[in-house]
């Protein structure tokens, strides 16, 4: 069964298409991955599904119910979590308390309030006198969420439990953005969405991070990633879809992806120098990525018959 069904999703600013008749599906427990050059449509592609922004055609489900045009925080209510490709925290909260406002959704259905400011000033007045009263039930779920924030933390080792109090501005920026992948997490949701969730961060810490996808599609959650480090895509990928212009270029196995040669050519251009013939689903051999220590592949095509450099252990992309 598909969790998140996407059916030729259009977006236009102007008279560009941004995103452009792009139709997916994502199965319960698989892991799908989008790749493409900066400007594919990529985070586009997440804003529409998220609610974000309002798509001008197609159609959006999630576990078999339409979802397009629904306000953002409808849809969030609904199952679907995301991180942001620049990392959003609250600086002056905890880390546990970011990670408790993930469930927040969750505690206002539990007191049989709406989600989001369509409950009106009732359903307000309602939950400022819950907060008051602090009802029995009130604590004990409270508690409950606590323990949970606690167990979602534990997944990235001591990085976050030891300053669970700690307000988030103090933490570094890896951290940051754990937290708001733990935050995402406390939703409980049916799909998760990460935009590029290891960007800004050492190899050192996208191994870290690497790990705890792994762990999270061993605890059976359905993953739906933008990633520009074809390793890590590799390493946790089902299925990759590549996007260029707004538009799929090509999707399958990782394998599948590496090895066709349109891919190849979408990041670096054609060329009498590349060898994607024998690529054997390996994105260094394709000829896509950059060098270990942070410097990108050169932007846009290659320049007529120049050779794509071998590299070195880590894929980048951009």
């Amino acid at each position: 069964m598909s969790v998140l069904s996407v059916r030729n999703l259009t977006k236009r600013f102007g008279g560009l298409d941004a995103v452009k008749s792009v139709s997916l599906e994502v199965g319960e427990g698989e892991t799908v991955s989008i790749i493409g050059p900066n400007g594919a449509g990529k985070t586009t592609l997440f804003q529409l599904i998220t609610g974000a922004e309002r798509p001008d055609g197609g159609e959006v489900y999630l576990a078999g119910e339409r979802i397009d045009g629904l306000p953002a925080h409808v849809i969030a209510a609904r199952g679907i979590a995301r991180t942001f490709q620049n990392g959003r925290v609250y600086g002056n909260l905890t880390v546990l308390e970011n990670v408790l406002l993930g469930a927040h959704a969750r505690l206002q259905a539990e007191f049989g309030r709406a989600p989001g400011p369509a409950a009106g000033p009732l359903g307000a007045v309602r939950e400022v006198f819950a907060a008051l009263a602090r009802p029995a039930r009130l604590r004990r779920m409270e508690a409950e969420l606590v323990e949970e924030a606690r167990e979602i933390l534990s997944l990235f080792g001591e990085r976050l439990l030891p300053r669970l109090h700690q307000p988030a501005f103090s933490l570094s920026y890896a951290n940051r953005r754990r937290t708001e992948l733990a935050r995402a997490l406390a939703l409980r949701p049916k799909i998760l969405l990460l935009d590029e969730p290891t960007a800004g961060m050492n190899p050192t810490e996208t191994d870290e991070m690497t790990e705890v996808i792994k762990q999270l599609q061993a605890r059976g959650h359905t993953i739906l990633l933008i990633e520009h480090k074809l390793d890590l895509v590799s390493a946790v990928s089902h299925r990759v879809i590549a996007l260029e212009a707004g538009q799929v270029l090509v999707e399958g196995t990782p394998g599948e992806v590496w090895s066709d040669r349109r891919l190849v050519e979408a990041y670096v251009g054609r060329s009498s120098g590349l060898r994607t013939e024998q690529a054997g689903g390996s994105p260094e051999e394709a000829g896509l990525g950059a060098r270990e220590g942070g410097g990108a592949a050169p932007a846009g095509p290659a320049a007529p018959g120049s050779l794509v450099p071998p590299l070195p252990q880590r894929a980048v992309v951009h």
